[in-house]
């Protein structure tokens, strides 16, 4: 690829792109080194020996999980499964599978990717649910309530990763897919000939969005009946570009993504090498903040503040990281169908990479229907799409053949 002179990677930038979306090998003992979060306490979460010799998408441990009061007549179970990272290297991962009471042998299976702006495997939807942030109950309660009672068993996979690698979008696309083979292969649960419905919105639309692109090559033995993926941001690279070097409000999100990045590419992407004393104290402070505390931490921060520079770095290897993780630049087309929406004067995300990859998508003749719910606030774009999505899921499940305004 042809680049031209004004795509100059800078810490700038990395640190910038996510301000829009959205194991532990301990602090670092040298400043310019990689931080990873704090290790788990619960044996659960930790890597598993051996797990070289298993197969992606199997089952590594299964556990019951107290009820949840926002989901009633619904069990819950986490699974850890074998995965791989962006380097196809083996993890290990985990997801939390909510089955409701009327739920029928071989029922739909639906893999939720939530939004997960952090820098702690604690802030992901298996720990959340119980631990660290009730507003998720609060916040995703009614939608997948909607799924339950149709009888749904909906899987919350935790799609950062073992790191927590905030901003590594391919990486949530393995680990999606591997989460739902995972889920089809616990026996208990019954859900072998499930069909299986994908949806997220965001920074889960963006794993969403990948699973789908990846599952032709990497997952051909799962039947994807259905994927609802909305505001996906499809060009991080382009992010990167846009946004400038200004104090913003949400620079702690941008600094995690830089992070992030990082964690999955320590040779490719070392930002902590290039970041000044203050940079990083500030990256110290958010290692393991979920996004409140991101939020804080950053507010009217920006990344000429932290940096040694403004434009440190000019390399093609690490421009290649953020094209690697551009659903747009990936040259694999959904063979499932897909229901897309956005606003079309988003301003967090570039409207131009969506349009452009559906196009493509079109042309390759995937069946895509892509619908625009006109208001600026990139959020509540996910809640006026949200109950179209989830009709389109039903109607996938139940065998209706795919709409297509291609």
């Amino acid at each position: 690829m042809i680049r031209s002179a004004t795509r100059r990677l800078s810490v700038a930038a990395i640190c910038t792109f996510m301000a829009a979306a959205s194991v532990s090998l301990g602090a670092p003992a040298a400043g310019a080194d990689p931080i990873y979060p704090v290790a788990a306490t619960d044996p659960f979460y930790a890597q598993s020996a051996g797990i070289d010799d298993v197969e992606v998408g199997d089952p590594l441990d299964v556990r019951p999980m107290p009820p949840i009061a926002a989901f009633p007549a619904t069990d819950v179970w986490q699974v850890k499964f074998r995965s791989t990272n962006s380097q196809l290297e083996p993890i290990a991962a985990t997801t939390t599978v909510l089955v409701p009471h009327n739920r029928p042998v071989d029922g739909p299976l639906l893999s939720y990717q939530h939004i997960i702006n952090a820098l702690s495997p604690r802030c992901s939807p298996s720990r959340t649910l119980y631990e660290t942030d009730p507003d998720l109950i609060i916040r995703e309660a009614p939608a997948l309530n909607v799924a339950l009672q149709r009888g749904w068993t909906v899987a919350l996979p935790d799609h950062l990763g073992p790191t927590a690698a905030y901003g590594a979008a391919k990486l949530g696309g393995y680990i999606t897919l591997d989460g739902i083979r995972a889920v089809q292969q616990v026996p208990h649960l019954k859900l072998v000939n499930s069909p299986v419905g994908m949806a997220g919105y965001s920074g889960g639309g963006m794993a969403t969005a990948w699973a789908a692109a990846l599952a032709p090559e990497y997952a051909p033995d799962l039947n994807i009946v259905g994927v609802a993926e909305g505001g996906v941001p499809m060009n991080i690279g382009k992010m990167a570009n846009a946004l400038s070097l200004q104090p913003h409000p949400a620079f702690g999100l941008a600094l995690a993504a830089a992070i992030g990045l990082e964690r999955e590419y320590p040779e490719r992407l070392p930002i902590s090498e290039q970041l000044n004393e203050e940079g990083l104290q500030l990256r110290n402070e958010v290692a393991n903040a979920c996004t409140n505390g991101l939020l804080t931490a950053g507010a009217g921060k920006s990344a000429a503040q932290i940096a040694k520079t403004t434009d440190m770095m000019t390399s093609e290897e690490a421009w290649a990281v953020l094209d690697e993780n551009s659903v747009e630049l990936y040259p694999g087309v959904p063979t499932a169908p897909i229901f897309e929406w956005h606003s079309p004067t988003d301003a967090l995300i570039p409207v131009d990479s969506i349009d452009n990859t559906i196009r493509r998508y079109c042309e390759a003749g995937a069946t895509v229907q892509s619908e625009l719910f006109p208001t600026p606030d990139h959020l509540s774009a996910a809640a006026l799409g949200a109950p179209q999505a989830l009709e389109y899921l039903d109607a996938r499940f139940r065998g209706v053949p795919a709409p297509s305004n291609c």
